[in-house]
């Protein structure tokens, strides 16, 4: 991990590179975690900014959401509000409720009971599904097509002209590293490269809620961390970005995060704070702890 001294607490921290010893402003906001690279010699590091996050203007509302197929309560009244620029984590084991909460969300299951709005507007609304970005966990590409092929096709449905999609589809496609594969069946590549396309896709409409179910599932290492960048990235440009994940490092990087439990929020805040809290370094422990709890 980089370590330095703090100079503004709520923006900015000099940190240097254990590497190469390379010194480097890096900002951020409070109660934020972020990825950093050293321009020098590339190492990568996590940088944690103190206090608590600032709270801009809400953006998605969920209230008492609940979702039941036939006996089987899948998502338990649950009731969150998420801000303009988190980066908020969804944690919880297969089963908890998370996909099906995202699904949702995204206009793609209905509520049994239960309120949500995004940007204002409730869910199911076409205003609203113009202004998300909706990564599953599933592959939903077209494996017969190419990869231009897929990109232009959701360029298609998010109403993108020829000029933006061109600019869209090489700054996405250098991301996610699939340049190569410009003119390749999606039939041909791998999972993680599908996976990786599934990511250029969401984000192709520049949304203004992202919502990614697993999204570095079968990336490795070294992507995963330019994911996180680029996560962070939208972050800071406003972006609102909701991710599911089993990686409890990854939930550490989250701006705040929800932890789900048999469909049941059980908790949500800040990592650190949730950590603090409990007395633990662990979010994992917390969330045995807290799981214990709720089984008493």
């Amino acid at each position: 991990m980089l370590k330095g001294k703090e100079v503004d607490a709520t923006m900015e921290k000099r940190v240097r590179c254990p590497t190469c010893k390379t010194v480097m402003t890096v900002s951020g906001n409070p109660g934020e975690t972020i990825t950093s690279t050293c321009p020098t010699c590339g190492f990568h590091g996590i940088i944690r900014f103190e206090g608590a996050p600032q709270k801009t203007r809400p953006i998605i509302r969920i209230e008492q959401l609940t979702k039941t197929f036939g006996r089987f309560t899948a998502v338990d009244h649950v009731t969150l509000t998420i801000y303009g620029g988190e980066i908020f984590g969804l944690l919880g084991p297969n089963g908890s409720g998370k996909t099906t909460t995202i699904k949702m969300l995204c206009g793609l299951q209905r509520p049994t009971s239960g309120f949500a709005s995004i940007l204002g507007t409730p869910i199911h609304t076409k205003a609203v599904m113009q202004q998300i970005g909706y990564m599953p966990q599933e592959t939903a590409l077209y494996f017969d097509n190419t990869v231009h092929e897929n990109l232009a096709f959701f360029a298609g449905i998010y109403g993108l002209t020829k000029e933006r999609f061109i600019e869209q589809e090489e700054r996405l496609l250098q991301f996610v590293n699939l340049e190569r594969w410009h003119d390749s069946l999606v039939s041909t590549l791998s999972g993680g490269m599908r996976h990786r396309l599934s990511l250029a896709c969401a984000l192709l409409h520049e949304p203004q809620v992202v919502f990614l179910d697993e999204p570095t599932v079968g990336v490795d290492p070294e992507l995963r961390v330019r994911f996180w960048e680029f996560f962070h990235s939208l972050s800071h440009h406003g972006v609102t970005v909701v991710i599911t994940t089993h990686y409890m490092d990854e939930a550490d990087r989250c701006t705040r995060v929800g932890l789900l439990r048999q469909g049941v929020l059980i908790a949500e805040g800040n990592p650190q704070d949730l950590k603090n809290k409990m007395g633990t370094s662990s979010l994992e422990e917390v969330y045995l702890r807290l799981a214990g709890r709720q089984t008493i």
